[in-house]
């Protein structure tokens, strides 16, 4: 059968249109598709943002907090230093009252002090210490005074060089037991006073330390080279020796001396001292005559029982040429005995002390007895009598009773 022709152009009109339209919508579709993936893209590209923003805000806040934790850090260990440091600070020291009632005399409080000890140390290197001595005079004006000032320098276990004005090594009395709430009686016994037998401090250096001996003793030893005391005349005579620690040196010669102690089993303890060299009076620094000073002390504790002793000499030799040409010689011994009478607070103190010098009024005997309440081993009242036996007419022969209350920190 034939297909009209006009029917036959309409079929064709009609493949060749739909054959047209199939790649025109295949482009459509794939157009749309990349469409919506380029709207993913942009979602993402967005997200991506916004991440990033808040990551740079998290760096920014971090940077801070670590700022801040660093300051923190600072802070805290600035104010942990203390704990850290290398220096330290400590005050010691002690005080005292006293009242006197001398025979012959109206009694009368007479001793007010106040001994402030400073402690500065540097590491296990340096050691600045220092005591003042703040009084009340007769006159009722304030006294200051410098006891002692030095740098120590810590060179080993064994050995402490010390450079400055020191107490003297010579004998134990004057460098260890002086402390009013240290000695057990409520003064110091005869001829280890200022200006007596006794040096009292020195202006120069010393090398000082320890060491263990035998099984279970041990020695110390202290060894020094100073300016040396003042001769100080009275006329022809030659009045006291001031050992007083003196920062200069007319004379121009220096004196060398120390101490060396043992102890072979705790408790006991012997020493021997010993200082010479020369020494010119004042006012006649040139005329050089010879210096020597020696000592011995001993002590024992046992149980309750606390017994000391020491001998001291100084001496000056003769020079012609002097207005007091003659030598002199200041010597001084005591013996002493306490006893604590456990458990109770109450200590029994008797000591005997003897001085001798080139002037009778100040040579004197004495026999003292005390008794002590301890309110601790640094708080301590103190009740004396001594029986002085000097020149009649003088001070040193008049008997006394003595009241005092001390406290040590």
């Amino acid at each position: 059968m034939k297909i009209p022709v006009c029917k036959s152009k309409l079929l064709a009109v009609a493949v060749l249109t739909l054959t047209a339209h199939v790649p025109s919508m295949a482009v459509a579709n794939d157009v749309k598709q990349l469409k919506n993936e380029l709207e993913i893209l942009k979602n993402q590209v967005k997200e991506l943002r916004v991440l990033l923003n808040s990551q740079t805000k998290l760096m920014a806040r971090k940077s801070e907090v670590d700022a801040v934790k660093e300051e923190v850090k600072k802070v805290a260990k600035d104010s942990n230093e203390w704990k850290v440091a290398d220096s330290a600070v400590h005050l010691a020291g002690y005080g005292a009252v006293g009242y006197s009632d001398r025979e012959g005399s109206d009694g009368s409080f007479s001793l007010v002090t106040f001994n402030p000890i400073f402690h500065y140390q540097y590491k296990d290197l340096f050691l600045l210490e220092a005591e003042l001595e703040v009084g009340v005079a007769d006159n009722g004006d304030t006294e200051v005074g410098l006891e002692y000032a030095t740098i120590d320098w810590i060179i080993n276990d064994y050995a402490i060089l010390v450079a400055g004005k020191f107490l003297s090594p010579i004998g134990q009395f004057r460098q260890n037991l002086h402390p009013t709430w240290v000695n057990k009686y409520s003064s110091a016994p005869p001829g280890f006073g200022h200006d007596q037998a006794a040096p009292i401090t020195e202006v120069g250096a010393q090398l000082r330390g320890g060491f263990p001996v035998m099984n279970e003793g041990r020695a110390n030893y202290a060894i020094y080279i100073g300016n040396g005391p003042l001769i100080e005349l009275d006329g022809d005579e030659v009045e006291a020796v001031e050992a007083e620690g003196f920062a200069s040196n007319d004379d121009g010669e220096l004196v060398w001396g120390g101490r060396f102690g043992i102890l072979p089993v705790p408790g006991f303890e012997v020493g021997i001292s010993a200082a010479t060299g020369e020494v010119g009076p004042e006012g006649e620094e040139s005329l050089l005559r010879d210096y020597s000073a020696f000592g011995i002390d001993t002590a024992y504790q046992h149980g309750s029982w606390d017994f000391r002793g020491e001998y001291i000499r100084q001496r000056v030799g003769s020079n012609s040429a002097s207005a007091a040409p003659d030598a002199a010689t200041f010597k001084a011994w005591y013996a002493q005995a306490a006893y604590k009478f456990l458990p109770s607070k109450w200590e029994m103190v008797v000591r005997y002390g003897d001085y001798d010098s080139p002037h009778a009024s100040q040579n004197q005997k004495q026999w003292a007895i005390g008794a002590n309440y301890l309110f601790a081993n640094n708080a301590i009242a103190k009740f004396g009598f001594e029986s002085n036996d000097g020149l009649s007419g003088e001070r040193t022969d008049d008997d006394r009773f003595l009241f005092q209350l001390t406290y040590g920190f």
